[in-house]
């Protein structure tokens, strides 16, 4: 008798070692799948980018510096999110992306900035309508980046907390990197587009 009971709590401790595993891969899955609605959004962000510098082209050809700046940006920022993408959670891909994205927007308030001087531009349809395509784009973005925080932190508590942290210094589950915003307090204020 002394043996099945040796047994079953060895039968009963595999079976919980085995759920709390498969529950730390549910959790790591679901920060990854955060990741990829982001790189969604971003994907769509930047496919709109060309076409919103192709409009602008014709009305302020001799702003080439602020368009090449904002193309240039826009590389600079597909690329980091194509390092992100292929390792979610990695603090310093995380914080590479942000610092990037970040830059993007600047350029991009930059350019919607100086469009205003254009009244021809702000009438323009096709920017109005690229204008709104983006705003849209970046709600998305912000709701997809609050998703993945909330999938990490979900995650990073579940690796934190006993007896959870045993089973994850056994397995291959490292804490995931928030993705946190790199702007300094001034440049968080929101770029101001406004077309009559």
């Amino acid at each position: 008798m002394g043996f099945w009971v040796v047994v079953g709590v060895a039968v009963l401790a595999a079976a919980w070692w085995v759920s709390i595993y498969n529950r730390l891969v549910q959790l790591k899955n679901r920060y990854r799948n955060a990741f990829a609605q982001i790189d969604v959004q971003l994907k769509r962000r930047y496919d709109l980018i060309p076409n919103l510098v192709e409009t602008v082209k014709g009305y302020i050809a001799h702003e080439k510096s602020t368009l090449a700046a904002v193309i240039a940006a826009r590389n600079s920022a597909q690329t980091a999110s194509l390092a992100g993408a292929a390792s979610p959670g990695n603090a310093e891909a995380m914080r590479h992306m942000a610092a990037t994205e970040s830059g993007l927007t600047d350029t991009l308030g930059r350019l919607f900035a100086l469009s205003e001087a254009y009244p021809d531009l702000k009438a323009n349809e096709n920017m109005q309508q690229l204008t709104e395509e983006l705003s849209s784009t970046e709600n998305r973005i912000a709701f997809a980046r609050q998703a993945y925080n909330d999938a990490v932190m979900h995650y990073n508590t579940a690796l934190e907390v006993f007896p959870n942290s045993h089973v994850a210094r056994y397995g291959t589950f490292v804490s995931a990197s928030l993705l946190e915003s790199t702007e300094s307090p001034e440049s968080r204020n929101a770029v101001k587009v406004s077309f009559p």
